[in-house]
């Protein structure tokens, strides 16, 4: 199994309480520990613009930002965004920025993309909200531009939402053409179908029985289009609340209603929730076990989330001694 790690940059009010001149310092000095050894294969923000779980004015740093900032300041680990809404930026700029994030990098970004959700910050930053179809349309568009743009140098398109006529892009990224798209989302009809034509990767819901539906539904979309379904790497994200001990668990999840009482009050007892009821919360012989359930339904690659990793690096590393090898 192969694992990537999400850096903490305030979406999740995980930089509550620390200067925003010492927010770089905490980041990168997580990305740093990521780079180190060859525990995580990659490094993860988010693509949004307001906090979660509500728009409270917390920190929210800009994913591209971060991106090209890690390029320079890592060696080894590869560098995503789970994942990028397609409708933020037109995606002939888009493509430009990740190359020149792959060229920065040695060859190491990853692109995930999707069709967007986050109904208040797409009105509040002037994006309207087009219905869930459109999108999706939008995000079919775009990942046809990327392609053009990354294979050839050049694209022309003449769609519903987005029109190029012979945008040049050089120089190319340094992987061959381009950085492996990850189609994000779970949608059955139309997002799966997108995976299944273009996708190197897919990241739907982690849990167990909605995994194993969501990957019947991707390789039906695969058979219809003639393509191995093998060829797709299944991956989901994480929540993890690790203790060497239950009481130790259980400590975590009091820290995480402490911590969001601070800011979201009325939210912390939802998220608390959210976080016991994941997968992987519990010891570390219990994760492996979770882990080792969602490898045989074909989870390949799990992206984690420490809601405590700007404070607290303990439950990282007790996962990086004890989970990682395990499923290695």
């Amino acid at each position: 199994m192969r694992f990537g790690l999400f850096i903490p940059q305030g979406w999740r009010q995980d930089l509550t309480g620390i200067a925003t001149a010492d927010h770089w310092n905490v980041m990168n000095g997580l990305a740093q520990h990521a780079d180190t050894g060859d525990v995580w294969e990659s490094i993860w923000v988010y693509d949004h613009f307001h906090a979660v779980p509500e728009p409270n004015g917390e920190a929210t740093h800009e994913a591209w930002s971060l991106i090209n900032a890690y390029a320079a300041s890592t060696r080894r680990v590869r560098l995503g965004q789970m994942c990028t809404c397609m409708a933020y930026r037109n995606p002939a700029y888009l493509a430009k920025v990740a190359a020149t994030a792959d060229v920065i990098s040695g060859g190491r970004v990853e692109m995930g993309i999707g069709a967007g959700w986050y109904e208040h910050e797409w009105r509040a930053y002037g994006y309207g909200f087009p219905r869930a179809g459109e999108r999706l349309a939008m995000l079919d568009e775009g990942v046809q531009i990327f392609r053009q743009l990354w294979s050839t140098g050049t694209a022309t398109l003449d769609g519903k939402h987005y029109q190029v006529d012979g945008a040049q892009l050089s120089p190319l990224p340094l992987q061959t053409d381009g950085p492996p798209l990850w189609i994000a989302g779970g949608g059955e009809q139309k997002t799966l179908r997108i995976a299944a034509q273009h996708a190197q990767y897919t990241n739907f819901d982690g849990t167990p029985e909605t995994f194993t539906h969501k990957s019947e539904v991707l390789r039906g979309h695969c058979e219809a289009l003639g393509r191995p379904f093998e060829e797709i790497t299944r991956s989901s994200n994480y929540n993890v609340v690790i203790g060497a001990t239950e009481a130790e668990v259980e400590d975590r999840l009091a820290w995480v209603a402490d911590h969001y009482g601070r800011t979201v009050p009325a939210k912390a007892a939802e998220v608390v929730e959210q976080f016991r009821n994941g997968p992987l919360v519990g010891t570390p012989e219990q994760i492996v076990g979770k882990l080792r359930e969602l490898e045989a339904l074909g989870m390949t690659y799990a992206i984690t989330y420490f809601a405590e990793a700007a404070y607290d690096r303990s439950g990282i590393e007790l996962f990086e001694r004890e989970v990682v090898p395990a499923l290695r």
